[in-house]
C-alpha cells in the first residue's frame, strides 16, 4: 500500500462516512482492504483503487463494510443498562402514562447485540399493551443481516445470564449456536444508515445509545451528531456513549451524569 493508496482510501472513507483514518490506522486499514483485494483476485492495492472507481455502485458498500470496526457483546459496559433499567425506565413509564410510546434508538448496532440486550433489559418491564420499539441502526450491511438474523456462537453469549438465555433463544446443542426468539425480535427494527447523511426516522427517542461510534469521527462531525441527536431526544432524554468518548463543555443542551452518560436539557 502506497502512501498515495492510503491518502485515497482514507479520503474516500472520510467523504463517505466522516470516519478519520489516521496515519496510526494504516496497518489496520492494510489488512482489512487486504481482504477484498485477494477475494477480488488482485495483486495490488492501485489495481483495487481502480476497480473501485470503476464499479462503485457494486464495491462501494464492500470497500465501507471492510473498514468499519464491529467488536461488540451482549450487555457490554453493563453500567449503561443498569442505568436503562433503574433509572430511565421509570421516568419513561412516567412520561408515557398517557400515550404509553416509548422509543430507544441504537445507533452503530453492529452485530445486533446491544439493540437485543436492550430489548432484554426493559421489554418485560413494560405493559404488554405499550407501544415499545428499538430502532438498531448501523453503516455496515454485513452485520446488519446477521443481527437481522440472530444467531449467535456459543462464545458470543458470554454476557447472556442462564434466565435470558431460556427466556429469549433457542439452541442447537450440536451446533453450539444459538438463535434469537421472536418474542425479542418483534420489538426491533433493523435498518442500514449512514449518520451522516439524511435521518428518515422523526422521534422524539427517549434513550439513544451511541456506543464506541464517535470515536471515528473528527471534532466538527461530532459536535454537528450531538446537535442532531439533540433534535430527536426527548426533553429529559439519555443520550448514551461508549467508555472512550465524551463530549466537549462547549456543548449545552446536555448535562453530563457520568459514565459517558448525557441527559438532554429541559427546554
Amino acid at each position: 500500500m502506497t502512501d498515495k493508496d492510503y491518502s485515497f482510501i482514507s479520503q474516500s472513507v472520510y467523504e463517505a462516512c466522516g470516519i478519520v483514518l489516521s496515519e496510526q490506522k494504516k496497518d489496520m486499514v492494510y489488512a482489512r482492504i487486504s481482504r477484498r483485494v485477494r477475494k477480488l483476485n488482485m495483486t495490488t492495492f492501485a489495481e483495487y483503487i481502480n476497480y473501485l472507481n470503476d464499479n462503485k455502485e457494486q464495491e462501494f458498500g464492500e470497500f465501507i463494510n471492510s473498514i468499519t470496526t464491529n467488536l461488540t457483546s451482549f450487555f457490554r459496559e453493563n453500567h449503561h443498562f443498569e442505568f436503562l433499567k433503574n433509572t430511565a425506565l421509570p421516568e419513561m413509564i412516567a412520561r408515557h402514562k398517557d400515550d404509553h410510546r416509548i422509543r430507544i434508538w441504537s445507533a452503530g448496532c453492529s452485530l445486533g447485540m446491544e439493540p437485543y440486550s436492550i430489548a432484554m433489559c426493559i421489554g418485560n418491564k413494560i405493559p404488554t399493551n405499550w407501544d415499545f420499539k428499538v430502532l438498531a441502526t448501523d453503516l455496515d450491511t454485513n452485520v446488519l443481516a446477521t443481527a437481522r438474523e440472530g444467531v449467535y456462537s456459543e462464545s458470543q453469549m458470554s454476557g447472556v445470564d442462564s434466565a435470558n438465555l431460556k427466556k429469549y433463544f433457542l439452541t442447537d446443542g450440536n451446533s453450539n449456536r444459538y438463535k434469537v426468539k421472536d418474542i425479542l425480535k418483534k420489538d426491533i427494527s433493523f435498518k442500514q444508515l449512514n449518520l451522516l447523511h439524511e435521518w428518515p426516522m422523526k422521534g422524539p427517542f427517549d434513550v439513544i445509545f451511541c456506543r464506541n461510534v464517535i470515536i471515528y469521527f473528527d471534532h466538527e462531525t461530532k459536535i454537528r451528531l450531538f446537535n442532531r441527536y439533540a433534535e430527536l431526544l426527548a426533553p429529559g432524554g439519555y443520550l448514551i456513549l461508549g467508555h472512550s468518548e465524551s463530549m466537549g463543555r462547549e456543548n449545552k443542551q446536555y448535562k453530563g451524569l457520568g459514565h459517558n452518560i448525557y441527559q438532554k436539557l429541559m427546554p
